[in-house]
């Protein structure tokens, strides 16, 4: 779909002036268009009460993504990272709800605090890591403002965005199992092994087990919120074995799951527009456009695939993927990315938890409503989530990249020109570490193999151009 393409109109959309109005209808009502979409205030309510159990987890992996160190060894404070974080997530699920009347949720995406952790913020501070966000979410809304997005999104085929997507799963795998002890640098063997010097030790190790285990029976069983649950059931049993003497606070590395205090607190807006643009002499320009072009398509394929899943399971979107408002929800996501870098928390993109709020009947923007105010409420209660300890939070980010792998089953393996390019996307971001190296040689391996099958022209001129930059990129040495 074009930006000039006639969006499909809701019912209530397209009543005209002469049109007969249901008597009793609240303003809440006539606003999000309830009635008219085959939904209730209590569904709308249900699901987005849903949708926040589901996607709460945030509030606790964004800080943990984001806690390591920047160029100058500073690091973000805890509280104000779950603060920046809560606050992103409520005002740009806020944004969708009342703008984009639709039921779809944001937070903090992943995928893309993995590259400002990993690729980043090790060669900047992190004001410039944040306003890197602020840039990339200004070419998202630059693109969809001027219909670009449909080309970028035809140029690069399906398969290898799918790889991008299951590669980004593989490495948010392994930051969670480094993160937790289970996995850790070799030591006179292989380049990692299996915890650290080679065997697993500590409790903490065993809980973050525990835990994993859990939220895969979880959901395997389809318990609604199983993430949440089993962070949950993992902090109590961290809290209960740390408080009964079983496992000593030491022994967790960092932070201990004990609370000091109150549960409720003022939120830390400490973090709120500590933004710079520059400090790029470092990365060099040719990496720092790559990691701006890697940021795009991690928050911005994801989020398109995403809002249109999402609005075909709520009935709203047809056949070819339209659906009411796609162009103010697409412009909302991006928009996300500079909200998450002013805040602090990095870029914002569409949650496919929403769809278990849609699972409950939500149909209208009231829910995303609904889900934006759970988040403004959890401003207050920052030293509970603090209790989380990392190896329970760690556990979970390992969930997140398995379901990430789903993608998997969209490939056509015996393709030779498909599999080795979503191969080597694949493999390549966890195993070095960073996203842009798989994009890149995805892209490369993708227009080489067509090549050599004398289909040459079957990638796109925006294909062959952007594997020209990453032989560049990857010759000049620039490469992170």
């Amino acid at each position: 779909m074009t930006q000039s393409s006639v969006e499909p109109k809701t019912v209530a959309e397209d009543a005209g002036p002469g049109s007969r109005v249901p008597a009793g209808r609240s303003w809440l009502d006539r606003y999000f268009h309830i009635t008219h979409r085959g939904s209730t205030v209590a569904q709308e309510v249900r699901g987005g009460v849903t949708t926040f159990m589901a996607m709460a987890y945030i509030l606790l992996l964004n800080p943990l993504l984001l806690g390591g160190p920047d160029a100058n060894g500073d690091k973000l404070s805890q509280p104000a990272l779950i603060t920046a974080t809560a606050l992103a997530a409520a005002v740009t699920t806020l944004a969708m709800g009342f703008i984009g009347k639709v039921p779809l949720a944001l937070a903090a995406g992943l995928s893309v605090a993995g590259v400002i952790s990993t690729q980043v913020a090790p060669d900047m501070t992190w004001p410039q890591a944040m306003g890197m966000c602020v840039i990339y979410g200004a070419v998202i809304c630059l693109l969809v403002v001027t219909g670009v997005r449909e080309i970028i999104m035809n140029a690069i085929p399906l398969a290898l965005k799918h790889g991008i997507t299951m590669g980004i799963g593989l490495f948010i795998a392994m930051i969670g199992f480094v993160n937790a002890g289970f996995v850790g640098k070799g030591e006179g063997g292989g380049p990692v092994t299996l915890g650290v010097g080679g065997s697993l030790a500590g409790w903490p190790v065993a809980i973050f087990s525990f835990t994993l285990l859990l939220i895969f029976m979880l959901q395997a069983r389809k318990i609604p919120g199983a993430i949440l649950l089993g962070i949950v059931v993992g902090t109590i049993v961290s809290v209960t074995a740390t408080a009964t003497g079983l496992i000593n606070e030491a022994a967790w590395a960092g932070k201990a799951p004990v609370l000091h205090g109150s549960v409720v607190s003022m939120p830390d807006f400490s973090l709120f527009g500590h933004v710079e643009f520059g400090g790029w002499e470092s990365l060099g320009y040719t990496t720092v456009s790559m990691i701006v072009f890697t940021l795009v398509l991690a928050g911005f394929f994801d989020a398109m695939a995403t809002i249109i899943a999402v609005g075909q399971e709520a009935k709203l979107a047809d056949a070819q993927g339209r659906m009411p408002g796609l162009s103010k929800a697409l412009f909302i996501d991006g928009a996300g990315g500079a909200i998450g870098g002013v805040s602090g928390a990095s870029g914002q993109t569409v949650f496919i938890e929403s769809a278990t709020g849609v699972g409950e009947g939500a149909r209208t923007g009231l829910s995303s409503t609904v889900t934006g105010l759970f988040f403004a409420a959890c401003l207050f209660f920052t030293p509970l989530t603090q209790l989380v300890p990392g190896q329970v939070a760690s556990a979970a980010l390992v969930v997140i990249g398995a379901m990430m792998l789903q993608n998997a089953r969209h490939v056509d393996w015996t393709d030779w020109s498909i599999a080795v390019p979503v191969f080597l996307t694949v493999v390549l971001m966890p195993f070095t570490y960073t996203i842009t190296t798989g994009v890149g040689a995805g892209v490369i391996a993708y227009c080489a193999i067509k090549a050599a099958q004398g289909k040459w022209r079957e990638p796109s001129i925006l294909m062959w151009v952007l594997s020209a930059v990453f032989i560049f990129y990857f010759a000049s040495g620039t490469a992170h």
